[in-house]
């Protein structure tokens, strides 16, 4: 698959192509949905297939502060949509000149004389243009007037957490999923995602204590910008962690994650400490992923150490339970 950064790189003799755009964050099963559309429909014209995303999200170029929290980072979004079989990932940087493009010009110069679309496929609710004002109907009138075809995909509905009765369906959506994390239900945001919600970035040091003073030392990832962090607490996770430099294949290991300020010595700093089991070894350094898998519980403030590093052991034993692995 290739990646591009702006329509820039096109290549010279460039022809017609199948794309499909969104932010895609999360590429949820909705998003793959809409994807799997698109690639069987390039296939059908034995076209290339091109997924245009925007970096940075443009909540945050036309309201400043609003950036929503992010499920995907762009390299995580690219590796994802690539096992669906999009030919090109193309990012276009979401500038205040391109939030201020009519919809008519962002059809015609970006889909048109840019990509050469011969098919445009959306989800039904996409809106484009300077203040969200075109939408499907209007697309398929430009598409009607340029020469393309316009293909909306319906919305995928899923029964809501616990839920077995259809008048409980909720729309699967970047939106929904972020309120499941900010709830601390990584179970029911895994149901729509089609996989377990994923935090990454460099593990690097902190405070020591869990180490030191309380016998479980942590890997202290630094998440980028944005990330959707879920809600404080205790959680059994997948650990993937990979050495700079180092050849050999990334290993995935089990860990009880905490999440939050630490209140039993007052912290105030919110983290993100891993405990990985059966393992003696500093990962500092190292890049590393979380997959969240279940929370175990809430956090709470405990009345002394000792409290507290026994509620880590009985946290230890409900990871490997959830995780279903020895110890």
């Amino acid at each position: 698959m290739q990646r591009w950064r702006g329509l820039e790189q096109l290549p010279g003799d460039w022809g017609r192509c199948v794309v499909t755009i969104g932010v895609f964050d999360g590429v949820h099963r909705g998003h793959q949905q809409l994807i799997e559309h698109a690639v069987r429909r390039a296939q059908q014209r034995e076209l290339p297939c091109v997924l245009v995303t925007f970096d940075p999200h443009p909540a945050e170029v036309v309201r400043p502060g609003s950036h929503p929290a992010q499920l995907t980072t762009l390299r995580r979004r690219a590796d994802l949509v690539e096992q669906f079989g999009v030919d090109v990932f193309c990012v276009l940087p979401f500038t205040s000149e391109l939030s201020r493009m009519p919809p008519e010009e962002f059809a015609h110069e970006i889909l048109v004389e840019r990509l050469h679309a011969a098919v445009v496929v959306v989800g039904e609710n996409f809106t484009f243009g300077h203040k969200a004002a075109g939408d499907i109907e209007l697309l398929s009138t430009f598409g009607e007037r340029f020469g393309f075809e316009t293909e909306p995909a319906s919305l995928l509905a899923g029964p809501a957490d616990g839920a077995d009765v259809a008048e409980q369906a909720v729309t699967v959506s970047s939106t929904y999923i972020r309120s499941c994390i900010d709830a601390g239900d990584v179970e029911a945001a895994a149901a729509a995602l089609g996989r377990p919600h994923q935090l990454e970035g460099i593990v690097v040091r902190g405070a020591g204590r869990g180490g030191r003073e309380l016998g479980f030392p942590t890997a202290n990832l630094s998440p980028p910008q944005y990330a959707a962090i879920p809600a404080d607490g205790v959680y059994a996770c997948w650990f993937t962690h990979r050495r700079r430099g180092a050849t050999e294949a990334p290993r995935t290991l089990p860990a009880a994650v905490s999440v939050g300020s630490n209140p039993t010595f007052s912290g105030r700093e919110r983290t993100v400490e891993a405990f990985v089991l059966d393992v003696d070894a500093d990962f500092y350094g190292e890049y590393a992923e979380l997959e969240f898998v279940r929370r175990l519980r809430g956090m709470v403030r405990f009345d002394s150490a000792e409290e507290l590093v026994e509620q880590m052991h009985r946290d230890v034993d409900a990871t490997r339970e959830c995780l279903r692995i020895g110890g």
